[in-house]
């Protein structure tokens, strides 16, 4: 029997069981392990302080990989967008399955109907940027807490409206929720947002074999080019970074944005490829925002980088 790592949250656990179905289909047997991180137990402090304080790689992925590492467990489950560009050595990402709706969506009220100094809570230095860069007027407030707690915070009136992932919305059958989805070009997304990773040994055991079977091709090449923009942008999952991949036909169209935390500069390219090389198409991309501007803004925000 296959032993799935997963953090303990309601999304996460959705996400590992619907891993556990589809290997069910495949006639393999899991059961899932519960696994605290670095991020699940800091929970007062926003995540880019914690970012600040212990280091932004792998606040919710670092336990996880010591379990698998230690062979505690045969593969993990994360949401991409949490997941470090490097991995540590001896792990892989087995699969990627097909991937949900990447964009961000707004709960409580749309943009346009927020009034002047309206409340929109986020976690996300991301997403925070891009709002002040649309609305400077808006009252951006850090918000923690699964998405659960994030829309009861919402609902006790805490807030006019708070940004989350679409994906994680419909997974949890509150797409009726949504206000509104925002188009890339407004809000670019989050690296690898609406996908998930299977993690393995990177052993060619039963279990990378097994979990192969569930990859999907198409998402594999987009998100892969999101994460190439990233690795070559130096930044982390927390950093003031997007990226959207899609695919049309047999050429990868790539956008991406920079954008200083006060939302006052945002830089903001578009690339289109053949899918033959992903990476190298990511990080073009990289390259073409880090010379519009970008890099001076990632060395404000984290000091120059080499």
């Amino acid at each position: 029997m296959l032993i799935i790592g997963s953090r303990g949250s309601q999304l996460a656990l959705w996400q590992a069981h619907w891993i556990q179905a589809r290997l069910e289909t495949l006639g393999e047997e899991s059961r899932i392990e519960i696994i605290k991180t670095t991020g699940d137990k800091i929970t007062d402090v926003g995540l880019s302080q914690i970012g600040a304080q212990v280091g932004s790689k792998g606040l919710f992925t670092k336990e996880i990989e010591e379990s698998l590492l230690a062979g505690e467990i045969d593969l993990a489950v994360h949401s991409l967008k949490d997941m470090p560009t490097v991995l540590p050595d001896g792990l892989t990402l087995a699969a990627i399955p097909e991937r949900e709706d990447p964009r961000d969506a707004l709960v409580g009220r749309a943009l346009e109907d927020l009034t002047q100094g309206a409340r929109v809570g986020t976690g996300s230095l991301r997403r925070a940027a891009q709002l002040r860069a649309r609305r400077p007027d808006l009252q951006i407030e850090d918000i923690r807490g699964n998405v659960d707690t994030r829309l009861r915070k919402l609902d006790e009136g805490r807030y006019d409206a708070i940004v989350l992932a679409a994906a994680g919305l419909r997974r949890l059958g509150w797409e009726s929720r949504i206000t509104e989805i925002f188009n890339p070009s407004v809000m670019c997304p989050a690296v690898g947002q609406g996908a998930l990773a299977v993690e393995t040994r990177d052993d060619g055991g039963e279990a990378f074999r097994i979990a192969k079977r569930l990859e999907h091709a198409a998402s594999r090449i987009a998100v892969t080019a999101e994460r190439a923009v990233l690795a070559a942008l130096g930044g982390g999952c927390q950093a003031p970074i997007g990226s959207h991949a899609y695919i049309d036909g047999e050429t990868l169209i790539v956008v991406g944005a920079v954008v200083s935390p006060d939302g006052a500069q945002v830089v903001r390219r578009r690339i289109h490829k053949s899918i033959a090389d992903p990476v190298s198409v990511g990080r073009s991309l990289a390259e073409q925002l880090l010379s519009a501007g970008g890099k001076e803004i990632l060395d404000a925000v984290y000091g120059p980088q080499a």
